[in-house]
């Protein structure tokens, strides 16, 4: 049986705290179509005349409050994870971390296969749930990079993996020693927002008229939200919700990380974090489920900045449920996930 690479691959992360490098990263992020998704000379100007000004350095300043001797969480935490899914697949697989942004890039990793002489990839994006943004972009890079050589690999794509058994019961484990510990009033499920047109671009039914159009339309998947990334984020709340037994009306889905004046899916986190602080909820737990590690967006959006706002309003707790990262459960969730793809490659 041939050697297999597998790609695991994340969004990225600046090579360093300080805001030359942030806005490097800032830039490439932005000025990708399918995440700011205008016209290029209107992206070119919003971008370079009204974000990258300013927007480095505030986001420097709130990386070096996450940053660690080991450096970017997200990166050492796939390094971690790499070297743990390695080791479970033994010489059967060749395991590699890139980034959709920054490095290690995709070229990298698509050129360590190259070395190793292997034509057989499969692409794991750590995305659970599909966003045009996140999944589709890094999915459309790893297809550039690959063509880029005269002999193109052969590539299987991970799908996204929002109602996987084995995605979920890993968030589920590594959340229940927070829930079980802290026990909260309520438990939030956050998860990055998008604009409310990415959603509808989405949406498969005809006349593009099912996203959105009622308060009912994520409650379950069909064929038209079947590539909805807000349909899918509520389908994995529902499924970690179920699996730590959370009574009906103690959870709830919201959506974080908002850019810019558009209307975002909603609700969103930081408006209900501090709604539920004055009406006197004083124990919060946060799990962020379109997170498979740990970042900007989870320690310090939600850890920090969230805390301080619920307890500044009244609050007394809220934690942060740590995510993934390179926990065993995860680590054999991974593999379980990737060698349903590996075996289509090998014919078996």
């Amino acid at each position: 049986m041939p050697r297999s690479g597998l790609m695991l691959l994340n969004l990225g992360t600046p090579d360093n705290p300080r805001p030359a490098a942030v806005k490097t990263y800032l830039e490439e992020f932005l000025m990708d179509p399918r995440v700011l998704d205008i016209g290029f000379l209107k992206r070119w100007l919003l971008v370079h005349a009204f974000i990258l000004p300013k927007r480095p350095r505030e986001t420097a300043e709130a990386y070096e409050k996450v940053w660690t001797d080991r450096g970017s969480p997200l990166m050492f935490h796939g390094l971690d994870l790499v070297a743990k899914v390695a080791d479970l697949f033994g010489d059967e697989v060749q395991v590699e971390l890139a980034m959709r942004y920054g490095n290690p890039s995709i070229a990298s990793a698509l050129e360590a296969f190259r070395r190793a002489r292997i034509d057989q990839i499969v692409v794991f994006p750590l995305f659970p749930q599909y966003s045009s943004a996140a999944s589709g972009s890094a999915i459309e890079k790893v297809f550039e990079e690959a063509c880029r050589h005269w002999n193109v690999p052969s590539l299987r794509i991970v799908p996204p993996f929002y109602d996987h058994p084995a995605f979920l019961d890993a968030f589920a484990d590594v959340a229940r020693v927070t829930l079980d510990d802290m026990k909260p009033e309520r438990v939030i499920f956050s998860f990055h927002g998008l604009p409310e047109r990415h959603v509808r671009k989405s949406d498969e039914s005809p006349g593009a008229s099912h996203c959105l159009a009622s308060n009912d339309c994520c409650d379950a998947i069909c064929g038209a939200n079947r590539n909805c990334y807000r349909a899918q984020c509520f389908a994995t709340a529902r499924g970690i919700a179920s699996r730590l037994a959370l009574d009906e009306g103690s959870w709830e889905v919201t959506f974080q990380s908002r850019l810019g004046r558009d209307p975002w899916v909603l609700p969103y986190t930081d408006v209900r974090v501090n709604e539920l602080a004055r009406s006197g909820v004083k124990k919060v737990a946060v799990l962020c489920p379109a997170f498979v590690a740990d970042g900007l967006e989870t320690l310090e959006e939600i850890g920090m900045r969230a805390r301080d706002d619920f307890i500044e309003r009244g609050g007394e707790d809220l934690q942060l449920v740590p995510s993934l990262n390179s926990a065993d459960s995860w680590v054999r969730a991974v593999a379980e996930i990737a060698r349903e793809r590996i075996s289509l490659v090998h014919g078996g």
